[in-house]
């Protein structure tokens, strides 16, 4: 249920945005920098739903609009979202812990602890950044997470080195005394060609 009622309150705060900023474009002829918190003490309800969600639409339409501005070319104008969709989803932040993983089951701000069937363990002292909650057509639900960690790769120290001179004959020689040859690809063709052509001479004599 609560997945359901924040899938609806992101898709109407994004609409209700989008809306009021068409709106105050063709009166103004300017934009309009509206926030989901103006819209709470209007429409209570959505402060039943994770904050940081409806920060996210906000996110996205903002997004939706620099690309229409900045490129109109490639980007059309942002569009409403249908409530006919049967995918939905929205995307939040971890905050001091607010989403974090034990055991099986997945925490969530304004959801509490879900079971989560994890597909591949976290990288380890990895620490998770947001995370987008999708629901399918089907009905299943799922997770992403966006985490952030240091990938600790090891320096490399060379061996042996390889000099390399350019050739015009063969592309390149090498300090180890092995050339570079040309495929000839062109050249090998044409000689098979030559030779075909010389078969073909005489059955072209006979026939005249």
């Amino acid at each position: 249920m609560m997945f359901a009622k924040t899938f609806g309150c992101v898709r109407f705060i994004y609409n209700k945005m989008l809306s009021d900023r068409i709106d105050y474009y063709k009166e103004t002829g300017q934009k309009l920098n509206n926030t989901p918190a103006q819209y709470k003490e209007e429409f209570p309800w959505l402060k039943e739903v994770d904050s940081l969600a409806l920060a996210n639409a906000q996110m996205n339409l903002n997004k939706a609009y620099s690309h229409f501005w900045n490129d109109s070319q490639h980007f059309g104008k942002p569009r409403f979202k249908s409530k006919k969709n049967r995918r939905a989803s929205y995307s939040t932040n971890n905050q001091k812990g607010s989403v974090r993983i034990e055991g099986h089951k997945v925490k969530l701000p304004k959801v509490g602890w879900v079971k989560l069937c994890q597909h591949r363990p976290l990288p380890e002292n990895s620490i998770i950044k947001t995370v987008t909650i999708s629901k399918t057509p089907s009905g299943k639900y799922y997770i992403s997470m966006l985490v952030e960690y240091e990938n600790q790769i090891l320096p490399v120290i060379p061996k042996t080195f390889l000099g390399l001179d350019f050739a015009m004959h063969g592309l390149y020689v090498a300090s180890d005394e092995d050339e570079a040859k040309y495929p000839d690809f062109l050249r090998k063709a044409e000689k098979r060609l030559a030779k075909a052509q010389r078969k073909l001479i005489p059955k072209a004599e006979r026939k005249s």
